[in-house]
């Protein structure tokens, strides 16, 4: 490893990064509480990757007066070292996003600053723990305001403002003013990981969600049957075969695997960009498609299970009842009956705004697409229409106007997003056009809000440009 090209590389960030930052003022009038308490501009929930784009974007806007807070302790924001269990990103090395556009903050440059260009040219896909580095390396060089331990238990309205009702590490309560919150808490806080009921009802020691802690080294030895066939069902067969599983069957409902990868047809800056103008037929159309037939897994996965000898996969085998004989979980399916000693379900997250406990007094209030799309006949879809109906810079809508307007303060940008906007809150290469989307719709009702402020500091501005004595006169 080569500190000293990191340490070039550092400074070269910092360079860029002040050269891009212009105008150079903060500019957001402060504001406060009756009880004097400074009242953030923007407060953003989550500290992943999508919170640490739109906390660089904004000090780019100069917006500085923000905080970004994650539960998690540092190094453990995002799935990559918690529920991902893939060993590498899905996306190819040369992605870029929380970069936002600067080539000295890109993964391939902090690669190549340390190991060097010939290593990247021969790195395959960017392992997932190094994709986390990364963006600690990030958070420290752009000096990002993150505070960890700090878990969002509850957000009111208060005195035109919002209240983040906040638990710290130590298990105290505090709560945190702002007049912009950002939801960028994850791929599933929109709603809620999906078990099948028959599963979900078998007790915790014979079942888990892929998004589950697991302890794969309790499975060595152990019958493991995984359900669904994507790619985090598959990731975790491959982790249960590698801690030593006796064996690993998958079981999946479609008669032949998904091997097409749809998202590759509109990974192009036209529908990344612009997907979220459209009308909201084609929105739906879109969407509509893209949701039902799925991701591909990709070939590094597939290859990473398949070479042992004791995985099986039983394709359109849907599992048709689960129960306890004994010790073991017996499962019936079309073809057959089989018996596991647990069970690992990738059967994804069910979207449900209703599961956001945290915006408990706004759900209520919060529009979804079932509220304000009615779809032609026979392109009716119960599952897209739980999804958050977002405004144009992804902030939540009231269902009735006038109700609860101060929900409009609140942003959201996790998979929540996907049919207002397609692949933006939780997606990488999604992030360069979803970001400066969300920033501006920030910084624009920030401006709006002080308008009054920005006339009066025009009319009192009076620092001259120059003197009076001619310059002939001057010393």
């Amino acid at each position: 490893m080569r500190s000293e090209g990191l340490a070039a590389l550092e400074a070269r960030v910092r360079r860029d990064h002040a050269l891009v930052c212009f105008p150079e003022p903060s500019w957001v009038p402060p504001r406060h509480a009756r009880d004097g308490q400074r009242v953030l501009d923007v407060l953003i929930v989550g500290a992943g990757q999508g919170g640490q784009a739109i906390a660089t974007q904004l000090l780019r806007e100069r917006v500085d007066n923000i905080l970004a807070i994650d539960k998690a302790p540092e190094g453990q924001e995002g799935p990559w070292r918690t529920y991902a269990r893939m060993q590498t990103l899905r996306t190819w090395k040369t992605v870029t996003g929380p970069d936002l556009g600067m080539p000295s903050l890109t993964f391939q440059s902090w690669y190549e600053a340390q190991f060097g260009a010939a290593a990247f040219a021969a790195l395959n896909k960017i392992p997932k723990e190094m994709w986390q580095d990364y963006l600690l390396w990030l958070r420290r060089v752009l000096v990002l305001p993150v505070r960890n331990r700090v878990e969002l238990r509850r957000l009111v309205p208060d005195d035109g403002c919002l209240r983040a009702h906040v638990r710290l590490g130590d298990g105290t309560e505090s709560s945190l003013l702002a007049r912009k919150v950002v939801l960028a808490m994850g791929i599933e806080k929109s709603g809620r990981w999906w078990l099948p009921p028959e599963v979900e009802a078998l007790p915790p020691r014979w079942r888990a969600h892929t998004a589950d802690p697991i302890d794969f080294p309790a499975l060595r030895g152990r019958r493991i049957a995984v359900l669904g066939a994507g790619a985090s069902a598959f990731d975790n067969a491959a982790t249960a075969l590698e801690a030593g599983a006796a064996e690993v069957r998958l079981f999946c409902r479609r008669p032949e695997l998904q091997r097409i990868q749809p998202y590759k047809a509109i990974s192009f800056s036209g529908f990344l960009r612009h997907f979220g103008d459209l009308p909201d037929a084609i929105r739906w159309r879109f969407m509509r498609h893209l949701l039902a037939i799925r991701e591909a897994l990709p070939r590094e996965t597939w290859d990473r299970v398949t070479r042992h000898a004791n995985f099986h996969l039983h394709t359109g085998s849907p599992w048709q009842s689960v129960r306890l004989r004994g010790e073991a979980v017996e499962i019936a399916t079309p073809n057959g009956t089989h018996v596991a000693d647990f069970l690992i379900c990738g059967t994804g997250f069910e979207m449900d705004v209703t599961c956001r406990h945290e915006i408990a007094e706004a759900v209520p209030h919060i529009a979804t697409w079932g509220d304000r799309y009615v779809p032609a006949a026979g392109d009716e879809d119960a599952r897209l229409a739980r999804y958050p109906y977002l405004g144009p810079g992804f902030e939540l809508l009231e269902k009735r106007p006038g109700t609860a307007p101060w929900i409009g303060d609140v942003h959201v940008f996790d998979f929540g997003t996907m049919l207002s906007f397609g692949p933006s809150g939780s997606s990488i290469n999604g992030m360069k056009f979803a970001v400066p989307r969300l920033v501006n719709a920030l910084t624009r009702d920030l401006f709006s809000a002080d308008i009054e402020a920005h006339y009066a500091r025009l009319i009192a501005y009076d620092v001259p440009e120059f003197p009076l004595t001619f310059a002939r006169d001057q010393p």
